[in-house]
């Protein structure tokens, strides 16, 4: 491998051209011996420190599949064959599956999808414009779509098929208008590809790096920037940061629309309900990033933030405003080092130089915080919510165009009544600079305008598009009442700011918990069962006995419980500030958990848990369901990733068996403290 690595470093450092390079590489693949993974996994990670000229990655990329193809032993799978099936047998992590030859343009998946043209290569893999026979055969108008292929380094990781259907997962969550939509994840064989809609334009790389690009005027660059805000506004309000936005992840469609496209490393700021999303299978620990535009926080491998994607943003920003990179294209480590400071591009004004200036920070905790803070600072408009869709820049400017006119007019016929003479000042005139008592009796009166009612389905909207929150609303006449809890990320300010400005919502009671990140992920797994959003017997109630939620060390606790009206199995959960989970029913202490109706219970007043170490913010939690989640009771104590996993799936087998209405939850929140 060392050779090979050297190999790569002096093509790196000018010592061969192109050509050179991949020939030389061809002869080393021959004389190595490690696994085609390994070499694949080797020009990802030098891809990533430096990148390869596009063309010749994937040229590479597909010189080390053809060397996989080659060493593969056919008779083995013969042999696998004769058991009964070729994938009864799992290829060990990090060795090629037995697949045949790579699909290529030309080639059908599933007999339904041709590949026609090969429309870029990236870390994760190859996208192909493809024909769909059933949208041709059903005389779609539009037959194509865009067809992802896994790389070969995916291919051959034996959760390849879970890492694709997580990217699609989270692109279909993502479900917006300047974000591509994706379809559908499949295999074919042992190809594993992703469908998604197929865009007719180019991405921003190629308007950035076309000859002779300068920068972009602010009034044409405007919707640009404003399309990629709403796409990242989207998603990080869903609790996902992009790690990898750049020029290429930009498309500017024929039509004038702005797509942000691979949200192939997605990964969330906040635990999503299934943890393994990260430890099965995190495509963030793969290293893809690209260095010009990565953050420093991501070169320290620390938590996904906005931030990152807001350093990013503002990079392309920069570049599409000027038609350089703010840093020469330095990592934000290498710039940080050599003490770089980029210049202000002539076309801001003070205010726009000094978000753009603040969200290109090499430091997180003074970079700009929201997407909505940089679009309203960029923006030479008046601040308007970054939800709005990219025409609304054109709108406002015309809104902007016509307001100016009407100031105008107004100015003009002041000055022309000035300039006349007194004696010839118009009866209009003087009825308009009369007092309204002068006015002739049996004037018009404008009458008032009527209450706008406060809409529910607009306030269950707002609440619903809230991340890592379970909140639930009532209304009296046009005073809002929301309670619940409430992610730190989000805050009550932002939440109370977007209620305010609902039609009808003349005051406003707001009363929540703060959730912690960490408790994100117990807060989505319960969302769809939370009894806060029930009417009457149906939800079951967990409660603190007194009420008190600031327990002592040495306090034992006592849970006063109600559970739905009919009949259910009873599941009470202590969430430790340790990551650990303690079960408390069934247990070794409460092993019956079978609960008739309507059925009210205490738990814990025999001093059966007392609080201890260690402490902090902790949550219980109550799940009420039709039947057994499980077969036997679980350890006494599990982490909260391997709970959270294992509820995942009966929960949801229920729910489709039994409907939702049949699954009850309720949590307390207590804090923790030493005597």
């Amino acid at each position: 491998m060392a050779s090979l690595k050297d190999l790569i470093r002096k093509f790196q450092n000018g010592g061969l051209s192109d050509d050179e390079f991949v020939a030389s590489f061809e002869m080393a693949l021959a004389e190595d011996r490690t696994t085609p993974s390994q070499l694949a996994r080797v020009i990802i990670e030098e891809n990533t420190r430096f990148p390869f000229p596009p063309g010749v990655y994937a040229e590479v990329m597909r010189r080390i599949e053809r060397h996989g193809t080659t060493q593969y032993d056919p008779g083995e799978a013969t042999r696998l064959a004769q058991t009964g099936s070729l994938y009864a047998t799992t290829p060990a992590a990090g060795t090629v599956p037995p697949a045949g030859r790579q699909k290529g343009v030309g080639d059908t998946l599933n007999g339904r999808f041709v590949l026609e043209e090969c429309l870029g290569v990236g870390g994760m893999g190859t996208v192909y414009k493809a024909l769909d026979l059933r949208k041709l055969e059903a005389s779609d108008r539009k037959p194509y779509i865009a067809i992802k292929v896994l790389n070969l380094q995916f291919s051959g990781h034996p959760k390849s098929l879970i890492a694709l259907q997580r990217e699609a997962r989270k692109a279909q969550t993502l479900a917006h208008r300047n974000i591509v939509t994706v379809y559908d994840f499949d295999r074919d064989g042992a190809v594993i590809f992703l469908t998604m809609e197929y865009l007719s334009g180019k991405s921003l790389s190629h308007i950035l790096r076309a000859e002779g690009f300068t920068g972009m005027p602010m009034e044409k660059a405007m919707p640009i920037i404003a399309g990629m805000c709403h796409a990242l506004a989207y998603a990080h309000e869903r609790g996902f940061v992009h790690c990898d936005f750049k020029p290429a992840n930009v498309f500017l469609t024929e039509s004038g629309e702005v797509k942000v496209i691979d949200f192939g490393i997605a990964r969330g700021f906040l635990p999503p309900a299934d943890e393994a999303d990260k430890t099965v299978f995190d495509p963030g620990s793969l290293g893809g990033m690209t260095p010009a535009y990565a953050s420093p926080e991501m070169f320290d491998h620390r938590e996904p933030d906005p931030r990152d994607d807001i350093y990013a943003l503002a990079c392309v920003t920069y570049e599409l405003l000027t038609g350089r990179h703010p840093y020469e294209r330095m990592s934000a480590n290498q710039a940080r080092m050599a003490g770089l400071k980029p210049v202000q591009p002539p076309s801001l004004n003070r205010s726009q130089w000094k978000t753009l200036r603040e969200a290109l920070s090499l430091d997180r905790e003074t970079r700009t915080p929201t997407v909505d803070k940089f679009l309203a600072g960029i923006s030479t408009l008046p601040a308007t919510p970054v939800r709005n869709s990219a025409p609304w820049v054109a709108g406002a400017t015309l809104a902007v165009v016509v307001v100016a006119g009407g100031i105008g007019y107004y100015a003009l016929r002041g000055n022309r009544s000035t300039e006349a003479p007194e004696s010839g000042t118009s009866a209009g005139a003087a009825r308009e600079a009369a007092p309204d008592s002068a006015k002739p009796v049996g004037s018009p009166v404008a009458p008032p305008k009527p209450e706008v009612p406060l809409s529910m389905p607009a306030v269950t909207r707002v609440l619903a598009a809230v991340p890592c929150s379970l909140l639930t609303a009532t209304a009296q006449e046009q005073t809002l009442r929301v309670r619940g809890y409430l992610g730190e990320s989000v805050g009550p300010s932002r939440l109370r700011e977007q209620l305010n400005a609902l039609p009808g919502v003349k005051a406003l009671d707001l009363d929540t918990q703060p959730l912690s990140a960490d408790k994100c992920g117990v807060a989505t797994l319960i969302a769809p069962y939370w009894s806060g959003n029930r009417q009457g017997g149906a939800a079951a109630s967990i409660r603190t006995r007194g009420n008190g939620t600031q327990l002592t060390e040495g306090t034992p606790l006592v849970l006063d419980i109600r559970t739905p009206a009919h009949e259910s199995y009873v599941y009470v959960d202590y969430f430790v500030a340790d990551g650990k989970v303690a079960h408390l029913v069934p247990s070794a202490r409460v092993p019956g958990n079978q609960a008739p109706a309507s059925y009210t219970a205490t738990i814990g007043d025999g001093g059966d848990w007392v609080i201890s170490k260690p402490f902090g913010t902790e949550l219980v939690v109550l799940l009420t369901t039709p039947v057994p989640l499980f077969e036997g009771r679980r350890a006494e104590f599990e982490s909260w990733h391997d709970y959270l996993q294992a509820l995942e799936k009966p929960l949801g087998q229920m729910a489709r068996k039994y409907g939702q209405d049949r699954i009850s939850a309720d949590l307390v929140q207590i804090s923790t403290r030493a005597r």
